[in-house]
């Protein structure tokens, strides 16, 4: 459905993970949905709530800031967008290309963010939880600097 086309009663729903239970809970796809979701998209780096809803506001959609947060949640629940703690500890959203399991170097500087694989950490994980006797585990590594470019701004003195 293009953006800016209403979503009504028959619009199909996507089913989400319930919390904590595996249950699938149904998400009604709505014109507040479909424009974090195509916002997102436009994206290239990572974004906090306000900052989406403040690029929302200058594009006309009328969404609410919490609208927005329960929004970015409900993807970040689905799978369908990365979400991590920037430097100042606020969670930042961005929809990623890769699918399956990885890292992101991100600038503490512009916000640029890389996806990475690491099979090393991969590796320390596993052997790391095993060592200790732990099983069904999870991890997250975000690599925080600065991204070449800013790294060339900060030699010029221009940061």
């Amino acid at each position: 459905m293009p953006l800016g086309t209403k979503a009504d009663e028959s619009t199909p729903s996507t089913p989400a993970p319930g919390p904590g239970t595996g249950a699938v809970k149904e998400q009604r796809v709505t014109k507040q949905r479909l424009a974090v979701s195509a916002a997102l998209d436009e994206l290239d780096d990572f974004v906090s709530t306000q900052e989406l809803y403040r690029i929302l506001q200058n594009q006309g959609v009328s969404v609410s800031l919490a609208t927005a947060y329960r929004i970015l949640q409900s993807l970040a629940d689905e799978g369908l967008v990365d979400v991590l703690r920037n430097g100042e500890g606020e969670a930042v959203y961005r929809r990623c290309a890769v699918t399956g399991h990885h890292h992101h170097l991100l600038c503490r500087n512009c916000g640029k963010a890389v996806e990475v694989e690491a099979p090393a950490v991969e590796t320390w994980a596993a052997r790391t939880a095993k060592e200790h006797g732990y099983t069904e585990v999870a991890h997250t590594v975000e690599i925080f600097g600065l991204c070449p470019d800013c790294t060339a701004r900060k030699a010029a003195g221009l940061l």
